[in-house]
């Protein structure tokens, strides 16, 4: 299938993403890179706030009506639109050489993300969606392919990237992972964006975490839905702003619930 020209905003949106891979590639593995520690002790690096001050003041020079939110700078509030922008999801991946991490935008609009991007380039990926226009990736040097999630049913059959023993631990969910670990086929780590970038290609079935903030979700949640999926928080309401997440193919999302309530109670 051959995706259809992108609207405006998605457009803008994958030359924010442009923008951005010339910012943070250079930087990765780079024997200078300057790395901070926050105030709740997660990892900043130069890398990270080059791209989200770049990003701003492209928006803010293009869109100025727009308000924005930034995992580094925080947020503006007017109108309906909003950028939500995770400059580098995977910081302490990108400060220690794994290519696992991505620079995330998205346009919400109305409280609803209707664009999302997900740029990965020490992946040489990239991947995309925009509400009503499905969901698409596409490899270096390769053409665009439709993004469609699995259709495993029976949760024995599913695979589940659950991110963090310590996030579900934290949240007071450890017996629900681990019940959810034993209901499924398989169980990995994979971590980050790529967990759902995974989900939406078909190749996982159920991603699930926990201690997350709207900049680390809102890009996920399109790319997921336009590819068939279903998006929520952990306990089922479609939000990402609920500090938890749960991913699935759609066929399995009531069954992943029920697991987790079953071994919480």
């Amino acid at each position: 299938m051959t995706q259809a020209p992108p609207s405006p905003d998605l457009a803008f949106a994958l030359e924010l993403a442009d923008l951005a891979d010339g910012i943070s590639l250079p930087r990765f593995r780079a024997a200078d890179l300057a790395v901070n520690t926050k105030p709740d002790r997660t990892f900043v690096t130069d890398a990270d706030t080059a791209v989200e001050r770049a990003l701003r003041e492209r928006i803010a020079a293009e869109l100025p009506d727009d308000s924005f939110f930034g995992e580094e700078s925080g947020r503006d509030e007017r109108g309906d639109r909003r950028w939500i922008i995770d400059p580098i999801d995977g910081t302490s991946n990108f400060l220690r050489g794994v290519p696992n991490w991505a620079t995330l935008i998205a346009l919400e609009v109305a409280g609803q993300p209707t664009v999302g991007v997900v740029s990965a380039p020490a992946f040489g990926a990239r991947w995309w969606a925009e509400t009503g226009a499905g969901s698409w990736g596409q490899q270096q040097g390769a053409g665009p392919r439709r993004l469609q999630v699995s259709g495993v049913r029976d949760i024995e059959h599913a695979s589940l990237s659950f991110q963090s023993i310590e996030q579900w631990d934290l949240a007071g969910y450890l017996q629900p992972l681990i019940a959810l670990s034993r209901a499924v086929w398989r169980d990995r780590a994979y971590g980050d964006m790529w967990s759902y970038m995974l989900l939406a290609e078909g190749l996982v079935d159920i991603v699930a975490e926990f201690d997350v903030k709207p900049y680390d979700l809102a890009a996920l949640v399109p790319i997921v839905r336009e590819a068939g999926g279903r998006f929520t928080d952990i306990a089922g309401a479609e939000s990402a702003w609920n500090g938890s997440s749960l991913a699935s193919n759609g066929q399995l999302h009531d069954a992943v619930i029920a697991v987790i309530e079953g071994a919480a109670s």
